[in-house]
């Protein structure tokens, strides 16, 4: 009978598995520039796909899958900041008064995910992704019916969508983009600013997810939670599909892809709440 794997039995380089990450890249880039969604609703369960065909247990696998997405966040999210603050869309004065406390909550929701069991950190990701699916099909216009909130207002908005998306693996837009616009932020404005947020969330993510995963026995190649092969070649062929998606989104009709995307959602949905029922 064979013996089980151990934590440091798992390779740094595994040719097959590196070239589905750089494949998953592309596609999440392009999706990404298409739609304008983020890459963490593809990246987290092909990620788990990905590596549980490695062996990885169900208690980690999750947790690398969703420390590596909101990682990739930290490079992706500089370009698109980048672009839109050319044109003078980030709200520049909304980020500084969100980001402390979506640092705060994005380190506090990083240890909130270490302490969790990976099978139900998959049943919550699967009801997030149904969700934002069930969003994409049955989008409703958000109307602005409040104004933004005072200081401690923005903080604590500021920390709910921190703890969000580092439980989640994403860069908050999701939350984020209908906050602002219900408080009378223009919808582009509400996208940019959103945009720039996403760094600070990854940040605080990313190093809450390395300090949580630090002193454990995890798989070669990993800095804690972040799985470094999948990072690095996500990363380098998003940030090249991600403009030619934009492209394309300017020369066709989106809306009927969004539903086609939104099924893929419904599926990916389906699988994380299989993962995490199966234990």
């Amino acid at each position: 009978m064979r013996a089980p794997r151990q934590a440091g039995d798992f390779p740094v380089i595994d040719f097959p598995l590196l070239f589905w990450f750089l494949l998953l890249g592309s596609f999440t880039g392009f999706a990404a520039g298409l739609l304008g969604i983020g890459g963490g609703m593809l990246m987290v369960p092909f990620i788990t796909m990905l590596l549980s065909t490695r062996g990885f247990p169900i208690d980690i696998v999750v947790k690398v899958a969703i420390a590596t997405s909101l990682t990739t966040i930290l490079f992706t999210s500089l370009s698109s900041v980048r672009a839109h603050h050319k044109r003078g869309a980030v709200r520049w004065d909304v980020v500084r008064t969100l980001a402390p406390g979506m640092v705060i909550g994005s380190l506090a929701g990083a240890q909130v995910a270490h302490l969790l069991k990976g099978n139900l950190l998959a049943i919550s990701f699967a009801v997030f992704v149904g969700f934002m699916a069930t969003q994409m099909l049955f989008k409703r216009e958000v109307k602005a019916d409040r104004v933004l909130p005072g200081p401690r207002g923005m903080l604590g908005a500021g920390g709910i969508i921190g703890v969000i998306s580092a439980i989640v693996g994403a860069g908050g837009g999701f939350v984020t983009v209908p906050f602002l616009t219900r408080s009378n932020v223009r919808i582009h404005e509400a996208v940019a600013t959103s945009a720039a947020c996403g760094f600070p969330i990854a940040l605080a993510g990313t190093l809450g997810y390395v300090i949580a995963g630090w002193n454990l026995e995890l798989p070669a190649g990993t800095v804690g939670y972040v799985y470094l092969p999948a990072l690095v070649c996500i990363v380098a062929t998003s940030m090249l599909t991600a403009p030619f998606g934009a492209k394309t989104a300017h020369a066709m009709s989106v809306a009927g892809l969004k539903r086609v995307f939104a099924l893929l959602l419904y599926a990916l949905c389906l699988y994380m709440l299989w993962k995490g029922l199966a234990g």
